[in-house]
């Protein structure tokens, strides 16, 4: 007969199960790409933090994604890379502690979801309407885009604790590597059904919604380069949205193959790695592939280096 111990202000974590051999490689991997991704992202929303030049929509709306990435990252890799060393019935943390965790989890893959919405949005701009593109993205219509990609994500994520957290709990283990939603209102023995509905009509709108706009801006942009015999602009258009595309894609396909693995019990442990491993990709892609392909950054980076080497004379 299975124990149940109601409302427990504790819970317990699951984890990643794994041999003793592989622990220490997994660690160094895990440690060296939070660190990676830290100083990659910090660095970057830093320069254009400092550097006026870079002060325009694009590399404000790649700063929203870097903060973004910093905030994911952080409130789940250290904690993985602690519990790594604990016995499993040490792995505890506090439930308030795991429905922050989990609302800022969800955020971060939310908000992934909305700002490369809004970063679609303005390549279209750039490059269908490369005249009336000062006059449309202004700041006053920056500030509505950014504010829509986060209180967007802030609602739907904030509804979607909202129903777990008014569920009565009657188990404590938390099958799951971090915590979130899904792991959190199966530790109650109460109906989940309204939470079963409302998770899957999040998930419809927000895919729908950013799937629906990458296919109407892309479609466009692709007729543009299509019917234009500028190859100046079809060379831009092919750089900047083939990578935006790329990490598009990665970002889908992991958020579905996570959602559809929550199905299979028997799969989860298949499903932990790749929850984490989409933090891990995305988290160090966007600094290299944004960061790298920008000839300002890139012309920032080489300024700094080359004022270094300029050693004072004695």
């Amino acid at each position: 007969m299975e124990n149940y111990t109601y409302n427990s202000p504790t819970l317990l974590l699951e984890g990643l199960n794994v041999s003793k051999d592989s622990t220490y490689p997994l660690f160094l991997f895990l440690f060296f790409s939070y660190v990676f991704i830290i100083v990659a992202n910090v660095g970057i929303a830093f320069i254009v933090f400092i550097d006026k030049t870079l002060h325009q929509p694009m590399y404000i709306l790649f700063w929203n994604l870097s903060v973004n990435d910093i905030l994911g990252n952080s409130v789940i890799v250290p904690r993985l890379l602690i519990d790594m060393w604990r016995p499993p019935s040490e792995r505890i943390i506090s439930y308030n502690e795991c429905v922050a965790e989990a609302f800022t989890t969800h955020m971060f893959n939310t908000t992934s979801h909305t700002v490369l919405m809004i970063m679609a949005f303005d390549r279209y701009v750039a490059i269908c309407n490369p005249l009336r593109y000062t006059t449309i993205m202004t700041n006053k219509m920056l500030i509505k885009l950014t504010v829509f990609a986060w209180g967007v994500a802030f609602v739907l994520v904030g509804i979607l604790l909202g129903l777990t957290i008014r569920l009565n709990r009657c188990r404590t283990l938390m099958r799951s590597i971090y915590c979130n939603n899904a792991a959190l209102f199966k530790l109650s023995c109460e109906s989940v059904f309204i939470n079963n509905v409302y998770g899957l009509t999040f998930t419809v709108v927000l895919f729908t919604g950013s799937i629906g706009s990458m296919v109407l801006t892309y479609t466009k942009i692709t007729v543009i380069c299509l019917t234009s015999k500028n190859k100046s602009l079809n060379s831009k258009a092919l750089k900047t949205c083939s990578t935006h595309l790329v990490l598009y894609l990665i970002l889908l396909l992991s958020g579905m193959t996570i959602i559809t693995l929550h199905r299979f019990p028997q799969l989860s442990e298949g499903r932990k790695m790749i929850a984490l491993l989409s933090h891990i990709i995305t988290g160090s892609l966007n600094p290299i592939i944004y960061g790298m392909q920008s000839k300002e950054i890139r012309r920032f980076l080489s300024k700094l280096f080359d004022s270094n080497k300029i050693l004072p004379s004695f």
